[in-house]
């Protein structure tokens, strides 16, 4: 179990409580990327938001549209306990190849749709195949995992567009049980 605050001292020398960084693992999902036929732009696009957010990037792989390869991957990183959020890129849409969601939903202990609803939501402001996207939210353990669109734009767009909720929910995966207000806006 990871542990989400870790003790300082602020200038009156009281004690303060600060949040642990995020760590997140990120799975490019995509065919032609697996065989080296497309380089993977979504992941570093995500990697490097993340960073600048202060968050760890605890590893990053890429697998082919394959259910069981995904699967896989999600429930490794989520049990082994190093990753607080996984973040998986592509295979959303409704092309014969696009699995991920199902996937994921396998690997799932429960499922959060309201990750799911704010990012197509926030996406059909910029395009109306966003209601296309069968992308799925949840969690396993203490993970919090969100899939997202291929493209780096589009990743990046729906993640920003959850962001908010984001450390709260960790926190609270993690036995975090004080009364957390929303951020202001």
């Amino acid at each position: 179990m990871a542990n989400m605050h870790e003790s300082g001292k602020h200038e009156a020398g009281k004690d303060v409580v600060k949040p642990n960084p995020i760590r997140a693992a990120i799975l490019t999902v995509s065919d032609k990327g697996s065989r080296g036929e497309r380089v993977d732009r979504s992941g570093p696009a995500l990697a490097q938001w993340l960073g600048e957010r202060g968050v760890e990037i605890a590893t990053m792989a890429m697998v082919a549209d394959e259910q069981d390869l995904i699967a896989q991957a999600i429930a490794k990183w989520s049990d082994s306990g190093d990753a607080d959020l996984i973040l998986t890129t592509g295979g959303t849409g409704v092309s014969p190849r696009d699995v991920t969601p199902e996937a994921t939903v396998r690997v799932l202990d429960r499922i959060v749709p309201g990750f799911s609803e704010v990012m197509r939501a926030t996406s059909l402001g910029k395009t109306p195949y966003a209601m296309v996207s069968r992308a799925v939210c949840g969690i396993r353990k203490r993970t919090l995992i969100l899939n997202l669109p291929g493209s780096p734009a589009g990743a990046v767009e729906n993640l920003e567009a959850v962001w908010p909720a984001v450390p709260h929910t960790i926190r609270k995966l993690q036995g975090d049980m004080t009364d957390c207000a929303p951020p202001q806006k």
